[in-house]
């Protein structure tokens, strides 16, 4: 049975979030609010964990998972980002597009795209997620929480709880996120716009 935390969206509570952190070391699947949607994760290194995601999504690797970053260093651990690129992701972060790039080796082979070698990143605007990213220390292995078969992306926590509660470990309930995901970036090779969600993809010549 998933736990249920009610963590405020503006001030989250230091006790609960450690102890968020603790069910995500723990090998446990959390549901929690981003900026754009609520979203499934765990920690990057954790192989179970993150094929319980895929199996929850119902997706395979040809779908990129996200590295959720703390920050923009951070998330150049990550991924291979050169100076032009350094400076779009600058202007667009934090805030809501992931960006396909090339990941480093920091990045384990299992999660990345299996051609490309690529992964999905982002730097979320949202204080629970960024106070999760603080504790733990390192990157939130994501994915959008919307399941097989349903065009949009679950907002209510209550029904996230009831639907998966023998699926995941916690739900956070962070208030309404909304139900637009990320617009997705793609940088390997110039700029793509890959899909129009709630970042401005005019920010990148769309």
């Amino acid at each position: 049975m998933a736990q249920f935390f009610v963590i405020h969206p503006d001030t989250p509570q230091a006790r609960l979030i450690r102890e968020a952190v603790k069910i995500l070391r723990e090998g446990g699947v959390i549901v929690y609010p981003t900026d754009s949607c609520y979203a499934l994760g765990c920690l990057l290194g954790d192989k179970a964990a993150m094929e319980r995601i895929l199996d929850i999504r119902q997706l395979d690797l040809k779908h990129h998972l996200t590295l959720v970053c703390a920050d923009l260093s951070e998330l150049a651990n990550y991924a291979r980002v050169d100076n032009s690129q350094f400076r779009q992701l600058k202007a667009a972060t934090p805030g809501s597009y992931t960006f396909i790039l090339q990941a480093t080796k920091e990045v384990p082979r299992r999660t990345l795209h299996p051609k490309r070698a690529t992964i999905g990143l982002r730097v979320p605007e949202h204080p629970v997620a960024l106070a999760l990213l603080a504790e733990l220390g390192e990157p939130i292995l994501s994915c959008t929480l919307s399941l097989p078969g349903e065009g949009e992306a679950l907002t209510d926590p209550y029904e996230i709880r009831e639907r998966l509660e023998r699926q995941v470990d916690l739900v956070i309930d962070g208030g309404w996120c909304g139900t637009e995901p990320t617009t997705v970036i793609d940088l390997t090779e110039g700029v793509e716009l890959v899909r129009r969600g709630k970042g401005d993809p005019a920010l990148f010549g769309f």
